[in-house]
Order: C-alpha cells, then structure tokens, then sequence
C-alpha cells in the first residue's frame, strides 16, 4: 500500500506521482508542493505561461531531439519551456512521462508483492467457489434426470397415453415368423384368447387381439383345440389362422406348467377329442398307474402331447404319469419321497416366475418348515395352498381372499404346519429339481412386487417383508392389474 494516503482529488493525486519541473518546485524533500487540484494546476500552468512571456530571451539548453507538440489531450499538466526545451530529465523521475502514465493507469505504479499476493488468493477463492457451483448445477441436473428416468420407466404407459405417443398394440401383415403353438379350452373368450397369444408370442400385446375383436365388430365361435400360428403376426392374420382348420392340430394337447388336475382333463378333452367324463373317470383310481397318493394331483406331467387316433383315456393318463416318473428318475427323487416332493414342487411352480427363484423359494419353504423357528413356528403359509383348498386357484390373483385364509381344511397352510397333504398343481422338471436342490439362504419371506415383470423380494426378517408388501401394494395402486 502507499505510504500516505490519496490526494481527495483523484487528479490530483494522479498528479501527484508525475515529475516535477524544475524550474517551478524542489525535485526532492519536504519543500516539494504538488498542486493540489486540477484547479491549481490550471492556474499553475497560466501563471508559468506568463512568465515565459514577459521574460527577456535566454541562451537555449542544447536540444538532444526534437519535442513533439503535445494536444489538448496530452495537457494534463502545465509544461515549463526550460523543461520542455532539454533533454535532461527531472530529477527523481526514472522515466519518460508517458511511460510513468502508461504504468500508472496500468496498476504498476500501485502494485506490490503483497496485494500481488491477495489478487491470487482472490483468483484461488474464486475458482474454488467456481467449481463449487458447477458441482451443484451437475447434482440439481442430476437429480431432474434421474427422476425423469424413474417417472418414465414407472408410468411410461400412461405419459404415452396423455401425450398420444402410444407406440401400435398390433403387429404389422408381413412380418410374421417361425412358429407358435396356442391352445383354447372350452370355456375361452376373446379375451382369454387374446392373453394367450401374447403369450404364446403371436401377438405384440395382450390386448391387441381382443380390441380387435371389439374394433371389427366379430363374435367368432372358436373350436377347443391347440393351434400352429406364427410368431409376430396382425390380429387379422391371427383371426385369419383360428378359423382355419388345417392350423388345428388333431388328437394335440398343450399342458402348461402350473395346471390343475381339473385344468389338464379339460384340455385333454378339448385337444383330443376324448370325452372328459372318460377322463375324469380314467384319474379316479390313481393305484392302476402305480401311485400310492389319494388322487393324480401333480402327476399328469405338463408338456405337450400328441396321441393316435383311438387311444383311450387310460393310455393318455398313463403317458403323463410315466413322464412325470422319468422326471422325477431323473431329478434323483427317492421313490418313497415321491409325494412329497411332488407338494413342495408344486408350490415353487405356483409361486416363483424366474429359474433363480425357483431354488430360493425352494429354500423359503424348507426354512419355513423347520418347527424350532421362532417366527413361523413350522407354519409355511403360502397363499397358493390357501386358494387351492379353498378351490380359487384358477382365479388369477396373486393374493387369496380372506375367506380361503379363513377356511379349515387340510391345503390351508396359514391354519396348519407343514407341508399341505397332497400337491397343488402339475409341476415341471424345472420345480422338481429346484425341491430337490434348494438355494442356500436364510430367507422366510418373498413377495412378487411386479406382478407384470415378475420381480419377487426375498427377506429374512417380518420387517423387511412388510416393506417388501408396500412396494407391492404400491405397484398395484398404480397399475390396473386383475391379479392384484
């Protein structure tokens, strides 16, 4: 910093720091006057201009180089003839005029290794404080866009639907390739269907066959049977193929995993044209086929059959049982452990979407079955037992109505320990194994929390389930699912 304080007047204290004449003031020490407003300096100038009037003619000072008329601009002080005349410069100056000017308004008259010090720290502060916000724009935009992402993949559905962005339900004609297998059973609707050949991978949606339907108009009158369409195809074309006879396959049935014994007859019947009577009568006495339990259930192994024409309903229940034996060979299945493997396998199949899933509910049941477990107390509590005891199994919903949790009898395992007293449903070699072979975990509780994806949640302990179930819940309060 200076050593003594500006001058009020900012000009003059710029002047204050030029040379001094040598004619007019002391060039050093404590008489030294420094005009002290651009007023006195004026006056200062017209009295020096004066005196050089009236003055008698002096012998001229050798001229070094010739001095340039200064302008109106350049005037910023009084200039004496003897100064301006000689190449000497006053003492004390170090340098031209103009150059002491040029580092004056550029800052280097006034500058020092100190203030050089706290314009860097000022510059540090400032790129720190930069980069600080520039960290906080990046967070904020972070944040708009992963919640953007999240809004979108949660409710893409329904921003298409209010934007009129949908993408087409239906494929287009001509795309159609390699082939699919659909079946109806008696008892199918358009809609029912329509499920189907999506499934199946006939249709691009799950809807789009049905609202086709309702579209067009049409009531078709469908034959029970199994289907060869094509995969990717319209739902004209798809129409087009169940109306065809040559698409029917005679004496075929499709068992998907996860049927009933009820559910199988039907489409047993259906594709064989056997009469369900014959085959409800054919499951009545399941010792013919070598099985000690009280009915076939989870016997008829689910694949896909095609039989001669002529064979009897006996031949066709025997086929399924002795491919649901060589299954179970082949898992490794103790003969006297047949049943029971049979119960837990058919409940994996009813409950778990995914392979790993199959092994961890595997696991779910084993650890819920042990009766020192202080939080089951040996009750295994699975809704898909409930409602098959309560015979609405084949309803679609995920979770059971409080009158099946409610109703005594021996499938109920919310009221009973243990295993169920038969199985539920026809399991496939994917279940078998995964009861032969369960995960190795410490889980008790799952929940499938997206019913259309089949994401499923395993917990270990009742607090973590309960969370699990909201974000169930949640999934179900936003989307109109029937299965919820």
């Amino acid at each position: 910093m200076p050593d003594t304080p500006p001058n009020d007047d900012e000009f003059a204290d710029l002047f204050s720091k030029l040379p001094t004449p040598r004619d007019q003031a002391p060039t050093s020490g404590e008489g030294a006057s420094v005009p002290p407003s651009r007023r006195a300096a004026r006056e200062a100038a017209a009295a020096a201009n004066a005196a050089r009037d009236t003055a008698p003619s002096e012998p001229a000072a050798p001229i070094a180089a010739p001095v340039p008329a200064r302008t109106a601009e350049d005037a910023v002080e009084p200039r004496p003839a003897a100064a301006a005349a000689t190449s000497e410069p006053s003492a004390g100056a170090a340098a031209p005029v103009h150059q002491q000017l040029d580092a004056l308004f550029s800052g280097d008259a006034h500058s020092d290794r100190g203030r050089g010090k706290s314009h860097d720290r000022d510059r540090r502060k400032s790129r720190i404080a930069g980069w600080v916000i520039f960290g906080v724009i990046l967070a904020i935009l972070g944040g708009i866009v992963g919640g953007g992402f999240y809004v979108w993949n949660t409710y893409e559905d329904k921003i298409r639907a209010f934007m009129g962005w949908e993408e087409p339900k239906d494929y287009e004609d001509g795309i159609a390739e390699g082939d699919a297998t659909v079946t109806i059973v008696t008892g199918d609707t358009g809609s029912t269907i329509s499920t189907s050949l999506f499934q199946a991978g006939v249709t691009k949606t799950d809807t789009a066959f049905y609202d086709y339907l309702i579209k067009t108009g049409q009531n078709p009158d469908f034959q029970p049977g199994v289907y060869t369409l094509k995969q990717k195809m319209s739902s004209a074309a798809a129409l087009k193929a169940l109306e065809d006879p040559s698409s029917r396959r005679e004496n075929t049935a499709q068992l998907p995993e996860g049927l009933t014994m009820g559910s199988t007859l039907t489409r047993l019947a259906d594709g064989t044209g056997i009469p369900l009577a014959d085959l409800q009568a054919a499951v009545a006495d399941p010792s013919q086929y070598g099985v000690s339990a009280a009915t076939l259930e989870g016997w008829l192994f689910p694949a896909t059959y095609t039989f001669d024409p002529g064979t009897t309903a006996q031949q066709v229940i025997k086929t399924l049982v002795d491919r649901t034996v060589a299954s179970l060979d082949k898992a490794g299945v103790p003969t006297d452990q047949r049943e029971r493997i049979l119960t837990v396998a058919s409940i994996i199949q009813r409950e778990a979407r995914f392979t790993a899933d199959f092994y961890k509910v595997s696991r779910v049941i084993e650890n819920r079955l042990d009766p020192n477990n202080e939080e089951t107390h040996g009750l295994l509590q699975m809704d898909s037992t409930a409602q098959y005891g309560y015979n609405e199994i084949n309803k679609g919903t995920a979770s059971s109505s409080a009158e099946a949790l409610a109703n005594d009898n021996p499938w109920n395992t919310y009221l009973h320990q243990g295993l169920p007293i038969g199985p539920i449903a026809n399991p496939g070699d994917l279940a078998i194994d995964a009861a032969m072979h369960p995960a190795d975990g410490p889980w008790l509780y799952f929940v499938t929390v997206n019913l259309d994806t089949g994401e499923t949640i395993f917990s270990t302990t009742y607090a973590e389930h309960e969370k699990a179930v909201a974000q169930w819940q949640q999934w179900c309060a936003a989307n109109d699912s029937a299965d919820c």
